[in-house]
């Protein structure tokens, strides 16, 4: 349902479904057969995000393979054999090996045996990244080849190369006539791109674009009927002065070597150490990092990217060891080690965990931040310059609970807001709204999702917004700085023209976009139940530019036909379809909801602010309903109709975000994938169901789904899918939710802006008791 939440292999590309209109009246016509099928962020038709413009981070332009985050095979490959030749294979996948490692802690394993008239092929994809097409820098194929027996050119496989569209250069030899692989030693070799093309003409052009590599495949050769077994790691497009023949300086290199990572701090955990050093200069490619747990022998434990000099090490609970990084470039020189740094780790108390957990996810709005604008990326790994609005804003409400706990000094954190306010009162709005995303070097408006989306986008304004009000009320002391804070945010928040948003003087819903070169082309309205509540409570309360009470019953709780026909398009039930629901799903009564209810970011997005204890309207008691949903959701992976690995009581929790769904009612959208901060973050409502989830993402899966900041975005164990990305819509889900269950920071905060109060009155909100029952 949700764009930013649905950044995973695939985006619900909405947008584009909308035919163009020449009215510039929003119309029913105009988009009920459009949305047929879709919710507010995700649409039937999928495609892979593409962005015009931004160079992916150093690492990502040199590395094709450097670990598996899964111990058995590798997520980002695809096995294809022809009998009678054999390959061996996990699950269609490639198999890894932990004892033969350039990079720790693991490399591919290639066993086959190839046999006249058949057919294998291993092929190998750039890992997932959530950002633009991959501009790799090199014009050289280069990887580490081990082999136990030695491997003679005869027996060894061809190398084939594919582009990101699927174009192809000639099959290439991995050794050449007369060559050998040595056995016991991992020897490196290049394979300059222009050798490809230069071995056969074709009648035709390629099309080959070396800039932008999307596979590798080891193919079968010769049939010499023989098993043989290969390890390959650290596969990398370098330039052709960087091969192995032909090495070159490296920049970051001082008196001849590389110099060595400094600053390392080791912090003790409940079942990790946290790692984090002093990011070197240079063309630093990777850090390698050792454990010793003697102080005395190290061994190699990890590999992390250069934008990342962070790293975690699961050790069980009362453990000690030692560790030391070094730095390693692109032809794969290391550094001398850092000075050694000791951690012990001890079992945590609950309140400790849930502080540690806090902790470790706020440091994505921290150190991930976009150091001009101070604001949240949108993904990492992704774009480095692709700033989030609603990301954001999450991320000022966890900026205020980490001010709070102590993570940061108040001093740190106005700071960091004063960056944040300034950045956005120069940036990009439209009537007062900001877009869905920025360029955080510039404030411009970047259009992600095509030309259309280059205006304003009211719900990431209010996300922004929810998380700015919330600030507002909590950086209140008399200082110049926090005077310049409220201020700030206030102009801002009374230049938001939510009544804008209604197309017209009479229009009884809101519409999400504004475009200043295509107007309403995508006029996509805004109709509960989903994330999107606070839009029409905000613009309730805005006291410059409000939108009448009126519409939160006929736009968000709309009861018409039209709203009824926007509900069957994404959700496909009537169940829910007068947005009042009514029905029991796996034990569990639901007031407000189509179907099932969705994903839980729609109990989430809307409430990190707004408190719905104590209160109810004519529909429900959202903080009831909420609970409810969560529970559903809940009793579905308990219940796993679908057969899903690892669901049940204590692993449980659907929601949109990388490589997971968008909001349908389940089994839809239940791809596998569990979305951490979905159980997380709906902590106020399953305190106890909440906590057992954590422990198990925590304790037992450990380094599978917790990394540099904090939980990973989400996993699947039914794909063995592992990678670390985290998401910055998601990771305050579980900052915040976990504050809002302790102390209720974040709600006490937001609701006592003065515009509040009266907001909920003329909606009709009144006194309710029973939220906990």
């Amino acid at each position: 349902m949700r764009f930013s939440r649905v950044l995973s292999v695939v985006v619900f590309f909405w947008r584009q479904s909308f035919p163009r209109r020449r009215e510039s009246r929003w119309r029913k016509q105009d988009w009920v057969p459009a949305c047929a099928g879709m919710t507010l962020y995700s649409a039937g038709m999928t495609l892979l995000v593409q962005l015009a413009w931004a160079e992916p981070s150093f690492h990502d332009q040199h590395v094709v393979f450097e670990n598996s985050a899964a111990e058995d095979s590798y997520f980002h490959s695809t096995a294809h054999v022809v009998a009678p030749s054999e390959l061996a294979q996990v699950d269609g996948k490639c198999p890894v090996e932990s004892k033969h490692f350039v990079s720790p802690g693991n490399a591919l394993r290639l066993k086959w045996k190839s046999v006249r008239g058949a057919d294998w092929q291993m092929t190998i994809r750039l890992p997932m990244r959530i950002g633009p097409p991959l501009s790799v820098a090199g014009d050289t194929i280069s990887l580490w080849c081990y082999s136990e027996k030695g491997l003679t050119a005869e027996a060894a496989p061809s190398l084939r190369i594919y582009d990101a569209d699927g174009a192809t250069l000639p099959d290439m030899p991995l050794l050449a006539a007369g060559e050998s692989l040595p056995a016991g030693q991992w020897t490196r070799l290049d394979f300059p791109l222009p050798n490809f093309a230069g071995m056969y003409r074709s009648t035709t052009d390629s099309g080959f674009n070396p800039r932008r590599i999307g596979q590798i495949a080891f193919c079968q050769r010769l049939d010499d009927g023989a098993e043989h077994v290969l390890y390959v790691d650290d596969i990398r497009v370098v330039s052709g002065n960087h091969s192995a023949k032909n090495p070159s300086p490296s920049p970051s290199r001082e008196g001849g070597e590389l110099a060595a990572p400094t600053g390392l701090i080791v912090d003790g955990q409940d079942h990790h150490c946290d790692l984090v050093w002093k990011p070197s200069t240079g063309d630093v490619l990777s850090y390698r990092i050792y454990r010793s747990t003697d102080g005395k022998n190290y061994t190699p434990l990890a590999t992390r990217p250069s934008n990342s000099p962070r790293c975690v090490d699961f050790l069980g609970s009362n453990k000690t060891a030692w560790y030391k990084v070094s730095a390693i470039d692109v032809q794969n020189n290391e550094s001398p080690l850092s000075e050694a740094v000791e951690g012990t780790t001890r079992t945590f108390t609950d309140d400790e965990l849930l502080s540690m957990v806090q902790r470790g996810c706020f440091r994505y709005y921290w150190d991930a931040a976009h150091p001009n604008a101070g604001m949240a990326l949108e993904v990492f790994p992704g774009d480095q310059d692709l700033v989030a609005l609603g990301g954001s804003g999450f991320g000022i409400s966890a900026l205020v609970v980490a001010t709070e706990r102590g993570f940061i000094t108040r001093e740190e954190s106005v700071e960091r807001l004063l960056k944040i306010v300034r950045f956005l009162n120069k940036a990009d709005r439209f009537h007062g709204v900001w877009p869905h995303f920025l360029d955080g070097r510039t404030g411009k408006v970047w259009p992600l999702f095509g030309k259309y989306d280059n205006g304003g986008d009211l719900v990431e304004t209010a996300f922004l917004m929810q998380g700015l009000l919330t600030a507002r009320q909590y950086f209140s002391q008399d200082t110049p700085a926090e005077r310049e804070i409220r201020d700030t945010i206030t102009t801002m928040w009374e230049e938001v023209e939510w009544d804008w948003y209604r197309k017209t003087p009479d229009g009884e819903v809101l519409l999400w976009h504004w475009s200043p070169d295509h107007e309403w082309h995508i006029s996509h309205p805004l109709v509960g139940w989903n994330e999107t509540m606070i839009i029409y409570l905000l613009g309730i309360a805005s006291p410059t530019h409000p939108i009448p009470a009126s519409m939160y019953h006929t736009g968000w709780a709309g009861q018409s036909q039209f709203a009824v026909d926007y509900r069957h398009g994404w959700s496909r039930t009537t169940d829910g379809d007068h947005y009042t629901n009514g029905h029991t799903y796996y034990g569990h009564k639901l007031d407000v909801g189509c179907g099932t209810g969705g994903d839980l970011f729609f109990a989430q997005f809307s409430f990190l602010g707004f408190d719905p204890r104590g209160i109810k309207d004519k529909y429900t008691n959202y903080f009831h309903n909420n609970r409810q949903l969560s529970l559903v959701n809940r009793g579905y992976c308990m219940a796993n109709p679908r057969g899903r690995k690892g669901y049940g009581p204590d692993c449980w929790g659907l929601s949109a975000g990388i490589n997971s769904g968008g909001g349908k009612p389940q089994p839809r959208d239940d791809s596998g994938t569990i979305c951490v901060s979905a159980a997380l973050g709906v902590m106020p409502y399953t305190p106890e169901e909440s906590l057992a989830a954590l422990k198990h993402y925590y304790r037992d899966l450990g380094a599978k789904t917790w990394g540099a900041y904090g939980f990973h975005d989400g996993f699947n164990q039914t794909t063995d899918w592992y990678d670390e990305f985290y998401m910055g819509l998601n990771q305050a889900q579980i900052v915040v939710g976990i504050e809002n269950h302790r102390s209720g920071l974040c709600w006490e905060q937001f609701m006592k802006n003065p515009e509040i109060k009266p907001m909920l009155d003329a909606i009709g909100f009144v006194p309710d008791e029973d939220e906990r029952k």
